[in-house]
Parts: structure tokens; C-alpha cells; sequence
């Protein structure tokens, strides 16, 4: 239970003091005595407080799991002064070197920091050229975090389990990212990421949302330059299709490639099963045989 602030003098409770952050002190709005006078900053630190508007440079790295040492540990810095500013002699100077390599060498004498370094280095690259958001990047690192922990990763490479820790991240934030794409991305095999994606799926007891359709389907027709008109068009079309409940066991992008397929020639308009197959990551048999089910089973034929 809290303790109830008063006032010495008055007995002014908590709701008439006053609360100066300038000064840090809480003051009696009905007889000016400081009942407080040091209260604690809970905001961000500013290496020059009077400059915060303006300069908004931290003391310090922000924390972040997707650094294996989340940014906790201090490093010795390269610069050789003291701290009034002044040179130090060349004495001191070897010296600081030589603890700058040993300070170096001890960040990574285990090998859970080298395992985290390697699959972090690969993490930002991802981030680079997937344009992940940093809740995707900490989620995914947090994920990674367990696996290892779980001990998952023996026996498996560290690229595939960080992809696979990648992709189920993404599919719990709804991010319409395959399989398929994050397999270019880090250049490691489909098949390795899915088998270590399904142990992970079954050790953690993960509960992994399914694909969303309507994502798939603006995701292609964003790829190949569709109006909004025919986009909504197909979304419709998957609404009718989804409660029909004959999708289950369909590779989502080539699904909702067929939707929109389908959608397109209900329209009139031509467009030919290459490009969509192509912007959705399949064969042109599987747009074409998708297409066949839908419309016998929409009786469209």
C-alpha cells in the first residue's frame, strides 16, 4: 500500500501539493512548505539537460534484445584522456590498450555470445532488406532467446533456427511475409526452415494464427499494379470462398492467386496466369488447377 503524502504544517493532503520538475521538489499550494525535495526523474536522460529539446542524444545505448549483450555491458573508449580532458602519458596510454583487447576478448568468451552475434548480424540484415519493423527484430530476438535457452539449436544451423524464430514471429503479427521470401532473403533452404519451424511450432507450444487471405491477395495484386476496384472485387470473391470452407490445405498465395484470377475474368479483363503465378510465388499449374476447383465449386463453369 502507498503512503499518503502530507503537508508538515497544514496536513494538506496529496491533491493540494504541487509538483515542481524543475526544482524535483513537491510543494504546499496552501502555505508554500517543501514537503519533498529530491523526487526521482522518471524520463528519458539527456547527456546535456538544459539541451533536450533540441539535442536528443542519450547516456548510454537503448536496451534491445536483438544485441547479445542487449546493450548492458560498458566498453573502455578509444579516446586516451582523463577526466578533466587532459592527455595521458604514454605509459597509461599502453596500458588502456592493452585492457581495451582484454575487455574485447571477454564480450564473447562464451560461445551462448558468439551464437547470439552470429545470429544477430544475420538479424539486421534481414531487417535491411525485408524493411522489418523493431518489434518484429525484438520479437523475433526474444524467440531466439528461448529456442536457446530450450537448447533447439543443436545440432542446427543458426541461420535456419533465426529465419524460422523470423517467420513465426511474423505470422503472430499478421506480417505477409512467406516461407519463400525469408528463404532468398538469408539464402538457406525452404525445406530446413520448415522442419525446424514446425519443432519449434511443437516445443514452445506456440499457437500460430493462420494465414490472412485478404493480405495475400492485396499483396499480389500490389505486385503486378491492379486498381483498387478489382482488389475489392477479389476480396469479395474470397469472402464467398472462405465460407464455402474449401480452402483448408491450400497454399495461401496461391490461393488468393486464383481468387484474383478468377475475379479478373469474371471482370472481363485479361491478364495472363504467368504474371500472377510469378507475383505469387507458384507455378502456373497451380493458378490454373486452384482456378479450375473454384469455379466448379462456385459453379461459375
Amino acid at each position: 500500500m502507498s503512503k499518503v503524502i502530507t503537508c508538515s504544517t497544514c496536513n494538506i493532503k496529496e491533491d493540494r501539493l504541487v509538483t515542481d520538475v524543475v526544482s524535483g521538489e513537491i510543494v504546499c499550494s496552501n502555505c508554500g512548505t517543501v514537503v519533498i525535495d529530491g523526487i526521482e526523474e522518471a524520463g528519458k536522460e539527456w547527456i546535456n539537460p538544459k539541451d533536450h529539446e533540441a539535442d536528443k542524444s542519450r547516456i548510454g545505448m537503448p536496451f534491445s534484445l536483438a544485441v547479445h549483450d542487449m546493450n548492458l555491458s560498458t566498453i573502455i573508449g578509444k579516446t586516451n584522456k582523463d577526466s578533466a580532458g587532459q592527455l595521458i602519458d604514454s605509459g597509461m596510454q599502453a596500458r588502456m590498450n592493452r585492457l581495451r583487447i582484454w575487455d574485447s576478448r571477454t564480450m564473447y568468451r562464451d560461445s551462448s555470445s558468439r551464437n547470439f552475434t552470429t545470429a544477430f548480424v544475420l538479424l539486421g540484415k534481414l531487417k535491411d532488406k525485408l524493411s522489418l519493423t523493431p518489434s518484429i527484430v525484438e520479437k523475433t530476438a526474444y524467440t531466439y532467446r528461448k529456442v536457446q535457452e530450450d537448447g533447439l539449436i543443436r545440432g542446427r544451423t543458426i541461420g535456419a533456427v533465426l529465419v524460422a524464430c523470423l517467420y513465426i514471429t511474423c505470422r503472430e503479427q499478421g506480417v505477409s511475409r512467406t516461407i519463400d521470401e525469408l528463404a532468398e532473403a538469408s539464402n538457406i533452404r525452404r525445406k530446413a526452415i520448415a522442419k525446424i519451424y514446425r519443432d519449434i511450432v511443437y516445443h514452445l507450444k506456440r499457437k500460430i494464427p493462420q494465414v490472412n487471405c485478404f493480405q495475400c491477395i492485396d499483396k499480389i495484386a500490389n505486385k503486378i499494379e491492379l486498381n483498387e476496384i478489382t482488389t475489392r472485387h477479389a476480396r469479395d470473391l474470397m469472402k464467398k470462398v472462405l465460407e464455402q470452407e474449401f480452402s483448408a490445405g491450400k497454399d495461401p498465395m496461391g490461393f488468393a492467386g486464383a481468387v484474383l484470377y478468377v475475379s479478373l475474368q469474371m471482370e472481363g479483363k485479361t491478364v495472363r496466369q504467368i504474371d500472377i503465378a510469378d507475383a505469387a510465388g507458384v507455378t502456373e499449374v497451380t493458378i490454373r488447377n486452384r482456378a479450375k476447383e473454384l469455379k466448379s465449386k462456385l459453379h461459375l463453369i
